[in-house]
């Protein structure tokens, strides 16, 4: 017997061995050639799919950083300790830098740049290369846009650009460059990608002329703020001449043909609503696409209410609803945050009903689908509101089960033409033109008063009307800089900027800290919530990163 089998062993490692040669002639299924890695067109594409190459903890839509750590919302979930790195960041307590969420966000940050990095190379190097410009100019915008992310959560990054290989991106100090000199590196990709993109492109999705100056004239409004550079955050002045170049490009942008949507509500509607007449940019997913679940919205994927789906993150905060209140006259109530629930006897801005879920109200404008107090997950500490521009109709085919968790292809919309109106009423109001920001601000308004349509059921709760100076208002620097950040909270409301507004302002650590006080009284895991002034404005670098530079990197303040 042993003769035997060491005889069949022969004789099959001699049959195996006389097809080496055609086997190893053969390519493996899923091994790319050197022109095909090297290919500009498949590396932009590589590109932008980093947009949507994160998870519901690592989400590149922000929403724990730029929605949860400010007043608009709280955590959700079960509880606090539920994804508690997001849990401390909501209350500025016990913020460490080694939690694993935000390390995994700063690395999928930089595989995007190094992807936009390679690509950048790819057509440098080609030959033969069509629309080179644009295609230069699509690369660099999505790398702007990537630093602009790491430059709001952290303050102080490395840059690395093309010339850096990768191997050497860990020789690059955090701080080789200021806090403008950072700015300004943003500020030179998007400047590239509005002179060189087209004004319009073959394919949606691809940026344009006109994304680019929205996101150039958010880029300047940012680096307008200049921040003391000796270890603290305070806002030290406004630079004027930022604030011109965020009028240029806000101009370019309202010659563009881009206009706001008649209906706010169709921002943030699925199908054919998507890539509208407001929408600059928009990460685009989608489904049916021959993946399993299709390229889903996963960065969203756990603010759907737990009546519909799962996991009840994200949920708009009693700070929130009360803003959107309103007085007699219309206008916004300055002693707003004094309710602990909504009430029907109240008048608010009709944006509330397009952004919160609230008990006894359609939800998603399903009347056939009423949004109920037992949808919440935990309404002891999160309250009975829900998330509503993100989330889509459950009865939408857009609407992906990935039991227990729930997604949908609803793209999500990066600059939006409103933003643009309200950075460029921004920068005239702090250039001492405010006078010609009122019709901005007022043109916002008006559509919001006509955005009733979907949202019938909440007319008589509904009252909005416009700023009139000498009538309702005494339109001065100091009231249109107070009526533009409250604008901004409103209109923008859970789309995740609202805390690096805050920040840019220098008024974060004041904001924070008062409605922490009133929260203590509504949610008693706030009893011990504290925003530190010059430590909490930025995430902490993260550990794992300052090691792996061999401690080249600093640690921002604080921390």
């Amino acid at each position: 017997m042993n003769a035997f089998n060491k005889i069949f062993t022969f004789i099959s490692l001699s049959l195996l061995l006389s097809g080496c040669s055609d086997f190893l002639n053969e390519t493996p299924n899923g091994v790319l050639s050197a022109d095909q890695v090297n290919d500009p067109d498949k590396l932009l594409t590589a590109t932008y799919s980093a947009l949507g190459n994160d998870h519901y903890d690592v989400p590149l839509s922000l929403w724990p950083y730029g929605t949860v750590r400010s007043d608009d919302a709280y955590k959700g979930g079960s509880g606090p300790s539920d994804i508690q790195t997001f849990h401390f960041f909501e209350v500025s307590n016990n913020i460490l830098p080694n939690f694993g969420e935000v390390d995994r966000l700063w690395f999928q940050c930089y595989v995007a740049i190094s992807r936009a990095n390679n690509t950048i190379r790819a057509i440098q190097e080609s030959d033969n290369l069509a629309n080179r410009e644009a295609k230069m100019g699509e690369a660099r915008f999505l790398r702007g846009h990537f630093y602009f992310l790491l430059k709001v959560l952290f303050k102080y990054v490395p840059y690395v650009d093309e010339n850096k290989p990768v191997d050497e991106y860990e020789l690059v100090s955090n701080r080789a460059l200021s806090n403008d000199e950072l700015w300004q590196k943003i500020v030179d990709d998007f400047e590239y990608a509005t002179e060189h993109l087209p004004p319009v492109q073959s394919e949606i999705g691809r940026a344009n002329k006109f994304a680019a100056a929205g996101y150039l004239a958010k880029t300047y409004l940012y680096k307008a703020y200049r921040q003391d550079e000796a270890e603290k955050h305070a806002v030290t002045s406004i630079n004027q001449a930022d604030l011109q170049q965020v009028l240029e490009n806000t101009e370019l942008v309202l010659s563009s043909g881009h206009t706001l949507e008649s209906d706010f509500a169709f921002n943030f509607l699925p199908g054919s609503y998507e890539n509208g007449s407001e929408a600059l940019f928009s990460v685009q997913y989608s489904k049916d696409d021959g993946t399993k679940f299709g390229r889903v919205n996963l960065s969203d994927l756990l603010s759907v209410p737990m009546g519909v789906g799962c996991c009840d993150f994200n949920k708009p905060s009693q700070s929130l609803v009360n803003a959107f209140r309103t007085s007699g006259d219309g206008l916004p109530l300055t002693n707003y945050n004094t309710l602990n629930a909504y009430s029907t006897s109240e008048k608010y801005d009709p944006r509330l009903f397009h952004t919160v879920a609230i008990p006894g109200l359609p939800y998603k404008y399903n009347s056939n689908r009423i949004y109920e107090e037992s949808w919440n997950r935990n309404p002891a500490e999160y309250s009975v509101y829900a998330s509503l521009k993100e989330n889509v109709d459950p009865d939408c085919d857009c609407f992906v089960p990935m039991v227990p968790f729930y997604a949908n292809s609803k793209n999500r919309i990066v600059i939006r033409f409103a933003d643009v109106l309200l950075m460029r009423a921004e920068a005239l109001i702090e250039l001492g033109r405010h006078s010609e920001a009122l019709p901005l601000i007022n043109e916002l308004r008006t559509r919001a008063k006509n955005s009733l349509a979907l949202t019938g059921y909440a007319s008589g709760e509904s009252r909005i009307e416009t700023y009139q100076d000498g009538i309702n208002i005494t339109w001065s620097q100091s009231t249109a800089r107070q009526a533009l950040r409250w604008e901004r909270r409103l209109e923008l409301a859970m789309e995740n900027g609202r805390f690096f507004d805050l920040v840019r302002w220098g008024n974060a650590g004041q904001a924070m800290n008062e409605y922490y006080g009133v929260e203590r009284t509504r949610r008693s895991y706030y009893a011990n919530a504290q925003f530190v002034t010059d430590k909490h404005e930025y995430l902490p670098i993260p550990e794992a990163q300052i090691t792996l530079s061999k401690y080249l990197y600093k640690q921002n303040p604080g921390y």
